[in-house]
């Protein structure tokens, strides 16, 4: 473990699921339910969640795979907080899902990071860029960016168009910020939240 990593403030607990199904546009139940849980977390200003892989397909609910894990990014000391609980079970739209109790791991540098959904503002793929182009600088982040499909996630106030992007060529230090901050809103809903991955066949 690097020095750089043992000092980063911000993590990711892994939970392994139990459950059959859930919707496929499921990330507002997903928070709400969450939030229920631990009321302090839509307050946590670097708190975020993956949304949950489901098995592909059509239909509007989704069966879940045995190997189904929860990804929710937190301040280590709040983590630290929830290692020490018991599994959590929970009603995410009609569907009873338990979550068992989960291991950490650690954010570490990757020269490719990978985002399912960042929210964008309208469904235009140029000013979309351009806001990420903004969101990164700002962050002093660099690399190659690749925009992936554009989405649709269903909220309680409406609908939000996201995108999927890749961004490749980071350095360490960048690399390990981007994934602590992310960028855009709606991190709880799964948007802005970066993981590492090893290929650009995703986007």
């Amino acid at each position: 473990m690097t020095p750089a990593t043992e000092l980063c403030p911000t993590v990711d607990l892994i939970f392994p699921i139990n459950g059959r199904f859930l919707p496929r546009d499921h990330a507002q139940a997903l928070k709400d339910a969450l939030c229920h849980a631990w009321p302090w977390l839509e307050a946590e200003p670097l708190a975020g969640v993956q949304g949950i892989k489901l098995v592909p397909g059509l239909e509007a609910q989704a069966m879940l795979s045995g190997r189904a894990k929860l990804l929710l990014r937190l301040s280590r000391g709040r983590a630290t907080e929830l290692l020490g609980g018991a599994a959590i079970d929970l009603e995410v739209a009609g569907q009873a899902l338990r979550l068992d109790v989960p291991h950490v791991r650690e954010l570490v540098p990757h020269t490719t990071l990978y985002a399912y959904h960042v929210a964008a503002n309208d469904a235009d793929e140029v000013g979309f860029m351009a806001d990420v182009t903004q969101a990164l600088s700002a962050l002093g982040v660099g690399g190659e960016r690749v925009c992936g499909k554009r989405q649709h996630l269903t909220l309680a106030s409406g609908r939000v168009t996201t995108f999927s992007l890749m961004l490749h060529g980071l350095a360490p230090e960048p690399s390990l910020h981007l994934q602590q901050r992310g960028i855009g809103p709606h991190r709880l809903l799964g948007c802005g939240i970066f993981i590492p991955h090893k290929s650009a066949a995703a986007v």
